[in-house]
């Protein structure tokens, strides 16, 4: 086979590039943050919309003066939350609120316009829709209506063309001339609005992951979430990935620059330019530091002993419960090691039981960890081989109903039904010690799917 010639690799690399972008910020713009990266989009436009369309089942829309990727959604409680940048808070129910009305008056509004016009505008339609908004001349009230705002300013829907939308946040209101872009308003919102009975109906739809069948889901799992667990996937879902994880390793590598870690429990694309994730662990603040720690911790106490494991007879370990006590005594080591000598914030040290709730958050939408479900009766959905929880608490498989149902942005909260949690089998990958064996009798773990990983 002759190789490939410079042309063709300098094809491959830009179209990888432009679709890295669109999967990592699904609405880009010409004068925008990535506007360097926005003619290749351009260019190879015809390209990428034929292959989103075929892998993952998205659709792209290319324009003179943006782009926008819609993707479909993965089911209840797998969204991506949107944040404050200056202070990583997850958005409130009220600023998404916030956010839906603003762009309900900006799809229709004029090319320019007052911020106090548009303030004025979004209460007039929280009235229309019947949605009761707080006194925005309270302090928090207006942070929260600027972070809405910024979040347009963001995505390209407002220019501050003269002053700042943060000035709504101060305590006299102070005003700015805002430029508005209609077209990207209408293509923010990724849900069927026209087939939308309600606000309710909307999310429910966006959630939907269609009729794509098993291969466009899986590969979506793949490429939106840190791992896929077996327990994530139905028996056909498991079987067409099992028959195809070397091939579809290959394509994700081509297409995406990504690299597959194939293990027993599941697999994980892995990006080495750490740019297509809005998780990061290790990771900078309080709550990602102290995450780290505790799973490291966490990891050491609860990993099964190599004599004995598990997994010998055939049982594949997908998790092990974390008794209970465990994690908020192993915080408080923590806090006592580390959090007073170091720069570790002190509302979370005054406040630990959100402290630790964060930390959970952090790691459950990481899938290393997750609340506990219900166990499900023999035989109701395991393949053979699956363990179902041991009394003793020693180790559980069964955790596909412990996915965290905590709303839209996918958060955990404080635990499952019953409070617990489990440790998943990717959290061994930040163990500070490995555990391994001489094997010259079988494959390496990577090519055995009934190998677990270490």
């Amino acid at each position: 086979m002759p190789l490939p010639s410079t042309h063709d690799v300098a094809l491959a690399a830009e179209r990888r590039t432009a679709a890295r972008l669109l999967l990592a910020h699904p609405l880009v713009t010409s004068s925008g943050p990535h506007s360097d990266a926005f003619p290749l989009i351009r260019r190879h436009a015809d390209w990428l919309a034929q292959r989103f369309q075929q892998v993952f089942g998205y659709r792209l829309l290319v324009e003179a003066s943006y782009a926008r990727l819609f993707k479909a959604g993965l089911g209840t409680g797998s969204g991506h939350r949107l944040v404050r940048p200056s202070t990583g808070t997850p958005f409130s129910p009220r600023t998404y609120a916030y956010l839906a009305l603003a762009l309900s008056v900006l799809v229709t509004a004029p090319e320019q316009l007052l911020l106090s016009q548009l303030v004025a505008d979004l209460r007039a339609a929280a009235v229309d829709a019947g949605i009761e908004i707080a006194d925005t001349g309270r302090q928090a009230e207006r942070r929260t209506l600027a972070a809405a705002l910024r979040q347009l300013v963001d995505w390209g829907v407002l220019t501050e063309t003269d002053g700042q939308v943060a000035a709504v946040a101060e305590e006299r209101g102070g005003e700015a001339l805002l430029t508005v872009d209609r077209e990207i308003a209408r293509v923010v919102v990724a849900g069927p609005l026209s087939q939308s009975r309600d606000g309710a109906d909307l999310v429910r739809r966006a959630a939907d992951p269609g009729f794509g069948g098993p291969r466009t889901y899986v590969r979506r799992r793949l490429v939106e979430t840190p791992v896929v667990h077996l327990d994530d996937l139905t028996d056909t879902e498991r079987e067409w990935l099992r028959t195809r994880q070397r091939r579809e390793a290959q394509a994700f590598s081509e297409l995406l620059g990504l690299e597959a870690e194939i293990r027993a429990e599941g697999i994980a694309l892995v990006d080495t330019e750490d740019e297509l994730t809005d998780l990061h662990l290790p990771g900078t603040g309080t709550v990602a530091q102290a995450a780290l720690l505790l799973l490291e911790r966490l990891v050491d106490r609860l990993r099964p002993e190599q004599a004995g494991h598990p997994a010998v007879g055939g049982r594949l370990v997908i998790g092990v419960p974390v008794p209970d006590g465990l994690l908020p005594e192993l915080l408080d080591d923590l806090i006592e090691e580390y959090g007073r000598r170091g720069s570790w914030q002190r509302g979370h040290l005054e406040n630990r039981d959100g402290f630790l709730a964060a930390v959970l958050d952090l790691l459950a939408r990481m899938r290393l960890m997750a609340p506990a479900g219900p166990v499900r009766a023999e035989g109701h959905g395991l393949p053979e081989g699956y363990e179902q929880t041991v009394a003793d608490g020693r180790s559980v498989t069964d955790v596909s109903q412990a996915r965290g149902q905590g709303g839209p942005d996918g958060g955990c909260g404080q635990g499952g039904s019953d409070g617990g949690w489990i440790l998943l089998a990717a959290a061994a990958r930040y163990a500070t010690t490995v555990a391994n064996k001489h094997r010259t009798d079988r494959s390496p773990a990577d090519d055995d799917p009934k190998e677990p990983s270490r």
